[in-house]
């Protein structure tokens, strides 16, 4: 790190004393990102000087000059980065994250794909391997943010599946690719406009309100794929038997007990920090590999499970040429799909957005600015060519795209722990034996207030070394060699290796990874804090300052969100899905403040997703 660029005051401390090597290359923060926003809207010299004193001519064409400003900031603000995004990856952060993000991109969006590989016969893994590869390579080197993992997500394959079983129904049905072919050019066409009229504004009034409803539908997404991974497998086939259901069912229980065994030992303080580090880097590769090496062992192989379905190297499904001819669509399809086209850019402008807020959440202490308004027009570019291509489109994930961006977080020293270094010992005045007297009182006597939590016992005999974000190693090769991989997967014998992969360690790591975003959303820590003691709940927690009637409320319409948008994808009306999602946004904003919640408690309550350093590509946060 170079001594010129200085760093966050919250951070310079707990940075200075790092002794492992995972601090080098981290850039530093910069304070002055916001400058080119300033001249950005201060006007030219050329306007001013060409101004007219009594025309309002150019106030009202005034817009006309705002287009494409957006994506011009993005591309102003992130372009002297762009090099230290590629020298600043010489970290060792990013083998974990690349092993982690493959895992946890790949295979699920395989295994989301399954139903829709089976059902219209259009799509095949090779498919899903190129719209990953394609994703990674685009968003890698040419994104503004390329910490946001892009790929095939559940939503894009419950919306394929649906127009098929629309389309299907005609008469004379269209060809399938070609109808999607021109669903995805409208929906590319309106992803430019977006990004050009600079409406990924709107992010504004995304706060965690919506955040946190919809990463609890994809979570319950997750474990409902889980569960169809395992039931696709009761379908009479004659070569197997029934005994391979039920070993698929003790694979997808042992890889996710197994993972979630890693993860737990990795936030006790058990074992050496390395150790547990290494437990969260590498915990669910291990455990999926591991597991899958089970189903070849004894009884296991004698039962013969089901695994992933493959075709040919680099071959698409059903012996097509890779180039899908949609121009050759009749006039009438192609007025039909632009309404599929809206809903699906609809989709895209929510879940990719909201991907991308969550990857550059505020509890990540990132450094370089983002870029909103230019990776909406380049997630329009990969639309396009992924209807060309006849692949299902990619976008954001959730929550893999937190998930990557967890994995390149360089822990150290908490900052209080390096000011309590400095004070003397002899300062200290509470003894470890008047701590458990202490305890020992708040046990007998319920008038004691108790000890708030651990910190407050670390700060008593006064030290605490707890470890803390303080950097995150913001780079593109993590993002692009995950890509990369998938595309040396669809060589022949990687391809034979993906197929050996039962489909029961599928079903776990769905469980696993839905099970985990599960635990971290805002509504389960939520009911978490409804039905906990209140006797041991911290008192710093800030929903002690909400009454409980009013955290009931609020909860309860995130829960009547949840479940109109988790009982309308049960549905042939599925393909309707993403505008009850977009209509979380005016919901907050407009009914929820008429509510009875006093300004206060809507703060504590709800806030927004990323910090004010983010939020100021698209203009700040309400």
């Amino acid at each position: 790190m170079s001594a010129d660029t200085p760093l966050r005051n919250d951070t310079i401390n707990a940075q200075a004393d790092l002794q492992h090597s995972e601090a080098r290359n981290v850039v530093p923060i910069t304070e002055d990102n916001t400058k080119i926003e300033q001249e950005l809207e201060r006007p030219s010299a050329a306007t001013s000087t060409t101004k007219t004193t009594k025309s309002s001519r150019p106030r009202r064409l005034s817009w006309l000059s705002r287009i494409g400003s957006g994506i011009v900031l993005d591309l102003r603000s992130r372009g002297p980065w762009y090099m230290r995004d590629w020298t600043d990856a010489w970290n060792y952060r990013v083998v974990p994250a690349t092993a982690l993000i493959f895992f946890a991109n790949v295979l699920p969006g395989i295994a989301f794909s399954l139903d829709l590989i089976e059902t219209t016969e259009q799509y095949g893994v090779a498919e899903v391997l190129m719209s990953s590869f394609m994703a990674a390579f685009i968003f890698s080197v040419f994104g503004a943010q390329p910490l946001t993992i892009a790929g095939v997500t559940g939503p894009i394959t419950v919306f394929n599946k649906t127009i098929f079983d629309i389309v299907t129904r005609e008469d004379n049905p269209p060809n399938y690719l070609h109808f999607i072919g021109w669903v995805y050019l409208w929906a590319a066409i309106l992803h430019w406009i977006t990004a050009a009229l600079n409406f990924c504004n709107f992010l504004k009034y995304v706060t965690l309100f919506s955040c946190d409803t919809f990463g609890f539908y994809v979570s319950w997404v997750y474990l409902q794929y889980g569960i169809q991974v395992i039931t696709r497998q009761f379908v009479p086939v004659e070569s197997r038997e029934e005994q391979g259901v039920l070993v698929s069912i003790i694979l997808a229980i042992l890889m996710l007990v197994t993972a979630f065994l890693f993860n737990s030992l990795s936030q006790t303080p058990y074992f050496h920090r390395h150790v547990r580090r290494f437990m969260a880097d590498y915990g669910m590769p291990i455990s999926l590999v591991a597991t899958s090496a089970m189903a070849y062992w004894g009884r296991f192989n004698y039962a013969n499970p089901s695994t992933l379905p493959v075709g040919g190297a680099f071959q698409a499904a059903g012996g097509r040429t890779w180039l899908v001819r949609f121009w050759e669509l009749d006039g009438k399809w192609v007025g039909i799909a632009f309404p599929f086209g809206l809903i699906l850019w609809i989709l895209f402008f929510f879940d990719h957005n909201v991907s991308s807020l969550m990857a550059q959440g505020s509890e990540f202490p990132l450094r370089k600015p983002p870029g909103f308004h230019w990776d909406f027009f380049l997630l329009g570019v990969t639309t396009f060519i992924a209807g060309l291509l006849g692949l299902p489109a990619p976008n954001g994930l959730i929550p893999q795209a937190p998930i990557h961006t967890t994995s390149l977080v360089v822990m150290g020293r908490s900052p209080r722990a390096e000011k309590d270094e400095e004070t003397p010992a002899t300062n200290v005045s509470t003894t470890p034996s008047q701590i458990r007297s202490r305890l020992s009182s708040n046990l007998d006597d319920d008038t004691t207030p108790p000890l708030q939590s651990n910190e407050e016992t670390l700060d008593l005999v006064g030290r605490d070394d707890r470890e803390v974000p303080v950097a995150v190693v913001e780079q593109r090769v993590s993002n692009l060699a995950q890509g990369s991989l998938c595309l040396v997967l669809l060589t022949g014998p990687f391809l034979h290796v993906l197929n050996l992969i039962p489909g029961g360690v599928l079903a776990g790591l769905f469980w696993y990874m839905g099970a985990d975003a599960l635990r971290g959303n805002g509504i389960t820590k939520k009911i978490l804090y409804l039905i906990q003691d209140r006797h041991l709940t911290p008192r710093d927690e800030p929903l002690h300052r909400v009454r409980k009637s009013r955290i009931m409320l609020f909860l309860g319409i995130q829960l009547v969100g949840f479940g109109a948008t988790f009982a309308i994808t049960q549905t042939i009306a599925a393909i309707g899905f993403p505008v009850i999602i977009m209509l979380l946004l005016p919901l907050r904003s407009l009914v929820i403040p008429r509510l009875p919640f006093t300004a206060e408690e809507l703060a504590i309550l709800d806030g927004p997703t990323a910090s004010p350093f983010t939020m100021a590509s698209v203009g700040g946060t309400l």
